[in-house]
């Protein structure tokens, strides 16, 4: 690997990649393509101010996939409820209108409390980021599609498409 590929401070190097996948509560397919667009600025943001370098972030109507690079340092479960919390509470008041005709109970937040990550040490980064890159493929068909197609899942992956489908 060349010396530029890893991160130096001032007691090591490190190259740590996690692959983070965030859910809406209760895994309704709530995600727009506007709101992905918002959630990738704030989580852009957000990785800046926690000094990590976002490679890639795309998702779904019902998840997010948030690609960083961070150093050893980092606390990653601190870094990620704070994502969480401020994404949740930005996303809640900009698009309130809207998520409100799914979600009847704004005291739990926007997020499941779970969420699952990902050390990326081995897998070829190249092949991460044209999978998350590609990510909104089918969000992006649906979107193009679902008043026109007759089957609700063409994809044939079970996970359907957009509510307004």
């Amino acid at each position: 690997m060349p010396k530029a590929s890893y991160i130096a401070r001032s007691r090591g190097v490190s190259r740590l990649y996690a692959h983070l996948v965030l859910t809406p509560k209760y895994q309704r397919k709530v995600i727009t393509i506007e709101m992905l667009e918002r959630l990738i600025a704030i989580v852009g943001d957000l990785c800046g101010k926690w000094q990590c370098e976002l490679i890639e972030c795309n998702g779904e109507p019902d998840h997010l996939h948030i690609l960083f690079r961070y150093a050893p340092q980092l606390q990653l479960s601190k870094f990620i409820d704070n994502l969480k919390s401020v994404s949740s509470r930005r996303i809640r008041s900009e698009f309130d209108s809207e998520l409100r005709k799914v979600y009847w109970n704004w005291d739990k937040g926007f997020w499941n409390d779970s969420y699952s990550i990902d050390s990326c040490g081995n897998a070829p980064l190249p092949i991460l980021i044209r999978y998350v890159e590609n990510q909104n493929n089918l969000l992006l068909r649906s979107a193009q599609s679902c008043s026109s197609h007759p089957d609700p899942d063409p994809s044939g992956t079970g996970r359907g498409f957009l509510p307004n489908c």
